[in-house]
């Protein structure tokens, strides 16, 4: 904890960059992943690598022990969702795969918790139906995320296609599943931004009243529509996921952006998310958002309130824990008492 802040990470993910993960059958996954690591590198803050008194290989394949060490012994970090990225575009075994996540999960259930993922594009929806019956049922998959952005536009699907998208929202719902969970914005490599605009989601949300959707990255360059859709439906969430790595080199941007959605949606609407380990430990990124202030001249020129303490707590992790029906007080007493 930090304060009295309870720390539940939205999202972290135990990618696998390495170049034996690569597919050799697309001729830019190399310079892909190479760019995504070279993009990366230029936002992390100082603090990292892991092993300080040798060279870290940030570009691999991320296991337990590493992610554990990060994200909740150099960080004050409570809970954390690991978070299937089911990205096939230059990956053999996706950007971020199941059985790492699930293993991070699976190793500390009392901090973990598993958010699976699919894509209809890879294998048909029916895989896709199936495979959210095996991370449901077998490994234990809290909520889902969906990615339906790709460099191949035939590959492409709107997130309020009734045909594809509908399906994969009704099985969650069969599954017990009611949150599920979105990359908008934020483009890969080559892919058409306009898949990638969060303004599919409206139907769903609507059509899907009884779920709740978390919307990652603020939907980055989509930040207008964003914050509409936010303003307009209830059943909707924005993860920070990773955002406060931009709080280094553009602090005045992280300050307008949350001004401006604290203004239109307030603290409920926001989750804190790292995107370790990418983006490095989340330790200065908690650092940086707990001394973080909305400027007078935001505040005057648009009416932005300023970020309070209870809006901190919120964020950082009362809103999440009440999506997943975590008892912060209990979790603080079982994770004292195991002398986390």
């Amino acid at each position: 904890m930090i304060e009295d802040c309870f720390i539940f990470d939205n999202v972290i993910h135990l990618y696998d960059l390495s170049n034996a993960n690569v597919r050799q059958d697309v001729a830019d996954a190399q310079g892909a992943r190479d760019h995504t690591l070279d993009e990366v590198a230029r936002l992390r803050w100082t603090g990292y690598p892991l092993h300080e008194d040798k060279a870290f290989d940030w570009g691999r394949r991320w296991g337990v022990e590493d992610m554990y060490d990060l994200v909740f012994q150099k960080a004050p970090t409570d809970m954390a969702m690991a978070q299937v990225v089911p990205m096939f575009d230059w990956f053999k075994d996706w950007y971020a795969p199941v059985q790492s996540q699930h293993a991070m999960a699976k190793a500390h259930p009392d901090r973990v918790l598993l958010c699976g993922g699919v894509d209809p594009a890879y294998q048909g929806l029916s895989a896709a139906l199936e495979q959210m019956e095996y991370q449901v049922k077998e490994l234990g998959a809290r909520s889902l995320k969906f990615y339906n952005g790709h460099v191949d536009t035939r590959q492409c699907w709107r997130c309020d296609n009734e045909k594809i998208a509908y399906p994969l929202y009704e099985r969650a719902r069969e599954l017990g599943i009611k949150v599920v969970q979105f990359h908008k914005g934020n483009p890969h490599g080559l892919q058409n931004m306009e898949y990638l605009s969060p303004i599919d989601l409206q139907a769903p949300m609507r059509d899907f009243a009884d779920m709740d959707f978390i919307v990652h990255h603020f939907a980055l360059p989509y930040f207008d529509e964003m914050v509409s859709i936010t303003a307009r439906f209830p059943n909707v969430y924005l993860s920070l996921a990773g955002y406060m790595a931009m709080y280094r080199i553009a602090p005045r941007r992280v300050q307008h952006h949350i001004g401006r959605l604290l203004q239109v949606g307030g603290a409920g609407k926001l989750l804190w998310g790292s995107e370790a380990a990418l983006a490095g430990g989340p330790k200065p990124y908690l650092d940086a958002f707990m001394g973080m202030q909305i400027p007078d001249d935001l505040r005057d020129g648009y009416g932005y309130p300023q970020i309070t303490h209870e809006d901190r707590r919120a964020i950082l992790g009362e809103n999440f824990a009440r999506l997943m029906g975590v008892d912060i007080a209990a979790k603080r007493a079982e994770l004292d008492a195991l002398g986390r």
